[in-house]
């Protein structure tokens, strides 16, 4: 009886045993991954963000990768897209630089702990995570503990596996305009029967909770210049209207005399300079502290003068207000001509903030032609940068909802509209009322 006893027991815990080890194998052998699984380097430079303190993202994230990583609760996301759904084997090139740390990274629900110890740049296999959907990946990393003051450094996110089969998309160069994201436009088309066109409105409202710092949502855009509103910081916002010089350079200091273009007007508290770097030319803006979810008016206006220059002129209209107030008004040499182009895009343009997503609508455009009468803009043209067109980034939007336009982009969202895609709002029939004499 006692020898039965030790027989039973000694074979229930090989049974435990054997279990367990069969169990061990099956658990490992879905974690495994090996350096050949990782087949594309996706760059930390121009995909990676910080989330959780963005003004430390330029400190954090640069050319050579992700480093100067020594918060806990520091959380770095990246993003890729793949259009194919299975396994994503995900690893990291990345080093210690002293002693060795415990992170994790995160996919959904899945999170996947490993060490970084290795002195040198290495290829460190993490594991495999299932993607059940095609489209943008969201994929975050975490330090959990380190003996040194720093739990390493990252250049590279590398991935393969099944979601990679058919192909995949992320920021392979020109990480600064990759961080910054997408630029979407609308262009309208004027009617046939406007002729010379004198004026443009346009209406925005910006969706609460889509008024993010650097935002440009950009009403007014012509052949010649743009204008707009923006959030350039947490306690700063700003109407802007800019003109190009007709010569042609990123530097204002190298504009001839004869092409330099001309303050003739300015309206209260609206500062005036010049401005380079996309072109060159005068700008003006005036530091407004406009809301999300108020509907806010533009007024532009071209008129060729007789010494071959054109002078542009724009009016702004807040409802906290009440009435149409002058922004400024620039004369432009070298040029003879009403509007042409009337457009409005919708940009970023900070680099830390190209992870998150913003939304514009754009509501009753119109054109008034130099013989005093509207014409209702109902059909316009999305279009998108350099960015969105070699598929850097896909995370950009545009197209109709009802009354009004709309243009969205940045934060990596999965659905897209197609470029050159033309899109016609309801007609409203209300032109603007606006007394001419009476601007400012």
């Amino acid at each position: 009886m006692k020898i039965s006893r030790y027989l039973i027991l000694g074979s229930f815990l090989m049974v435990c045993i054997l279990s367990a080890c069969s169990s061990s194998k099956s658990s490992k052998k879905e974690a495994d991954i090996s350096i050949e699984d990782l087949l594309i380097e996706v760059p930390f430079s121009g995909n990676a963000w910080l989330v959780d303190d963005v003004s430390l993202n330029e400190d954090m994230i640069s050319d050579p990768g992700l480093k100067n990583w020594m918060k806990k609760t520091s959380l770095i996301r990246t993003f890729v897209r793949v259009n194919a759904t299975g396994d994503l084997c995900v690893g990291l090139k990345a080093k210690s630089l002293k002693g060795s740390s415990k992170v994790k990274i995160t996919i959904g629900e899945e999170s996947k702990e490993f060490a970084i110890s290795n002195q040198e740049m290495s290829i460190i296999p993490v594991g495999r995570f299932n993607v059940s959907q095609k489209g943008y990946v969201q994929i975050d990393l975490q330090g959990v503990s380190k003996t040194d003051s720093y739990f390493g450094e990252v250049s590279h996110l590398l991935i393969g596996g099944e979601a990679v089969s058919e192909g995949t998309d992320f920021v392979k160069e020109d990480f600064y305009w990759g961080r910054r994201g997408p630029s979407v436009h609308l262009g309208y088309e004027i009617p046939s029967e406007a002729g010379d066109v004198e004026w443009f409105y346009n209406e925005i409202e910006v969706p609460e909770g889509n008024d993010l710092v650097g935002s440009y949502y950009m009403a007014n855009g012509f052949g010649e210049g743009y204008f707009g509103i923006q959030v350039n910081s947490e306690t700063e916002r700003r109407i802007l209207f800019s003109v190009w010089s007709s010569f042609k350079t990123d530097n204002p200091n190298d504009i001839p005399e004869d092409e330099k273009i001309k303050l003739l007007r300015k309206g209260t508290d609206v500062k005036t300079g010049e401005f380079g770097n996309e072109g060159s030319g005068g700008q003006s803006y005036r530091i407004y502290d406009w809301k999300a979810g108020n509907r806010y008016r533009f007024l532009l206006g071209a008129k060729p003068t007789n010494d071959n220059s054109t002078d542009y002129t724009a009016y702004f209209f807040a409802p906290e207000i009440g009435n149409w107030e002058l922004i400024a008004s620039f004369r432009r040499p070298k040029t003879s001509t009403y509007l042409t182009r009337p457009h409005s895009f919708l940009e970023n343009f900070m680099t830390e903030m190209g992870q998150f997503t913003r939304k514009g609508t754009y509501l009753n455009q119109w054109v008034r032609n130099t013989e005093g009468t509207w014409f209702e803009m109902t059909k316009a043209k999305f279009t998108a940068d350099a960015t969105a067109r070699k598929d850097a980034r896909l995370d950009y939007a545009g197209g109709v909802e009802g009354e009004y336009f709309y243009l969205k982009n940045c934060g990596f969202f999965s659905e897209k509209t197609s470029f050159d895609t033309f899109f016609n709002r309801t007609e409203l029939g209300i032109e603007p009322i606006i007394d001419f004499k009476k601007l400012p």
